[in-house]
């Protein structure tokens, strides 16, 4: 993906109309995530049945719009208490695989006593 660095992927909770295109979306950035659409962060939808997804991208020339449709099984889309999440590479490319994830703990340090 196209990302600069210091760019972030944001995932949107609810699902969205998914005949929105790059001015609906932008719009549901403003009003609903509270984000600038041109910050050239990744912003993520899904559909309500969780099989499509939609992301917005401005790469400071124009908006990008990349859809994502699967022929079998659905997106494992977290559960959030806000209304976006912020997600790291390794859990976009989980989701994209339709692979299941959640955060994990942090390992604990421990000092071994002897080999």
């Amino acid at each position: 993906m196209w990302l600069s660095p210091g760019s972030r992927i944001w995932l949107a909770a609810a699902p969205v109309d998914m005949r929105l295109g790059f001015d609906g979306l932008a719009a549901r950035v403003q009003g609903i995530l509270a984000a600038d659409p041109f910050c050239g962060h990744a912003f993520v939808f899904r559909n309500r049945r969780g099989d499509r997804l939609k992301l917005l991208l401005w790469d400071g020339l124009g908006f990008w719009l990349l859809y994502r449709r699967l022929d079998q099984g659905r997106l494992h889309w977290p559960l959030a208490d806000a209304d976006a999440i912020e997600l790291s590479a390794a859990q976009w490319a989980m989701l994209v695989e339709g692979r299941p994830w959640t955060p994990l703990p942090a390992l604990e340090k421990c000092t071994p006593t002897r080999l």
